[in-house]
């Protein structure tokens, strides 16, 4: 701060020789006069000293009987005169601020942290779908309607926070592992239904043997070792409410709400071509630069690229000022590499390989969705000029989806008459 007011204020940088320098410095502290950056170089010192301080060293000097001459002019007050004799440079100065301060006001970057789950592009494509953009006035933004938004559309995050930082926008937010919101539903779900509401059944999703089943809400329709097919209502949302004589006098209608776990068979088959496409790089390589602006991409390369097939490697980096001050502009590099495609034939140790990492991909997806898996059997044979793997699986996973139910009729329930009404009735 105080080398800022001094540069407003402006300084001289002096150097100081003759009888008695030392008495100098001392007679300018006794006259408050400030000195600061002082270097004894031998024969002469060097010192900065203020505008003001200079002028009233003439005495001093005189009295010390030391010389005062100056090396360097600093400050604002040095720097405009000679500003003025330059006018095109000044108004070019003058421009570019105005220029920055301009593209100050939009959002030149996204930066999501804590997405996990959510991929960028997801992200991105939720953005754009809400009026956020990369290119948008920084007032435009509404804070806190975003992260609401973000905590509506995405029901796996618990906690978002969203700034401003220069010209970057920063999004971290917080997934949670388990999605609580069905066991929400499911613990709302053994609430009784009132007025209009009808509740609503379990059914089944595909055909199979009923393994375990713990019931919250509604009424049972099947027990454990029940053979089900796929619709069948698993547990009814219609509970009834009977009489003393044991006939139904109406239904109480909740949500059903059970554990179910269904066994089932679960086929999966996977395929491989006899004859692939293998890439083979030739070596030949092409190295071009380039500049995005504002959208607009401009390359810098000696010719054309003249290769068939080839891959393209990008560099890309975003130009800023400082750490959060983002701009518009990317610049990079990317490599052509040629290359060419042959004909190969899968071997028995490629086919098992691949046929290898795509069982465990896919038994590994069952098993983060919680399907238990009771019996396996993979068989892999050559058909109709391709490879193919069967997967023959018995697993144990939780079903039961709901779907609304219509209430049913209560049947009247007649008045309790009189004695002597029953006799004339009966007569």
């Amino acid at each position: 701060m105080l080398q800022f007011i001094q540069f407003l204020r402006g300084y001289v940088c002096i150097r100081v020789w003759g009888y008695s320098p030392e008495r100098f410095m001392n007679l300018c502290s006794n006259h408050d006069i400030f000195l600061w950056d002082i270097h004894n170089c031998g024969e002469y010192y060097t010192m900065c000293i203020t505008v003001s301080g200079f002028r009233r060293l003439k005495g001093i000097v005189k009295k010390t009987g030391t010389k005062v001459a100056i090396q360097k002019r600093c400050g604002l007050p040095f720097f405009v005169p000679k500003m003025k004799r330059r006018k095109i440079f000044l108004l070019g100065l003058t421009g570019s601020l105005v220029f920055w301060m301009w593209m100050s006001t939009f959002i030149w970057a996204v930066e999501i942290e804590g997405n996990y789950s959510i991929s960028d592009d997801v992200f991105m494509d939720f953005l754009k779908q809400n009026d956020v953009f990369v290119g948008m006035k920084r007032d435009a933004v509404n804070i806190e309607e975003l992260e609401k938004k973000i905590r509506q559309d995405f029901g796996i995050v618990t906690w978002t926070s969203a700034k401003i930082d220069g010209t970057r926008l920063e999004i971290q937010i917080k997934e949670n592992e388990v999605d609580t919101g069905a066991e929400e539903e499911g613990a709302a779900g053994g609430q009784e239904k009132t007025g209009n509401e009808s509740g609503s059944d379990l059914i089944a999703e595909e055909d199979g043997q009923i393994v375990s089943m713990v019931t919250r809400a509604g009424v049972p329709q099947v027990a454990v070792g029940a053979e089900v097919k796929k619709g069948d209502v698993l547990v009814a949302g219609a509970v009834p409410v009977y009489n003393e004589d044991a006939t139904i006098k109406g239904y109480q209608y909740y949500d059903a709400d059970a554990d179910i776990f269904i066994s089932h068979p679960l086929l999966q088959t996977e395929e491989l071509p006899l004859v692939y496409e293998k890439k083979e790089y030739t070596g030949e390589e092409k190295k071009e630069f380039f500049i995005t602006v504002m959208g607009k991409e401009i390359f810098f390369r000696i010719g054309k690229v003249k290769y068939e097939n080839y891959d393209i490697v990008t560099d890309k980096n975003q130009v800023k000022l400082l750490d959060n001050f983002y701009l518009p502009v990317y610049y990079g590099s990317s490599v052509n590499r040629e290359y060419v495609l042959t004909d190969n034939i899968y071997t028995k140790d490629e086919v098992k390989k691949i046929f290898s990492e795509k069982l465990i991909k896919f038994i590994t997806g069952l098993e983060e969705k919680g399907v238990q898996i009771i019996q396996k059997n993979v068989t892999i044979d050559k058909k109709n000029k391709k490879w193919q793997m069967r997967i023959d699986l018995q697993i144990v996973e939780q079903t039961g989806t709901s779907i609304p139910i219509v209430p049913q009729a209560e049947e009247p329930v007649p008045e309790e008459g009189t004695a002597e009404e029953e006799i004339q009735a009966a007569d």
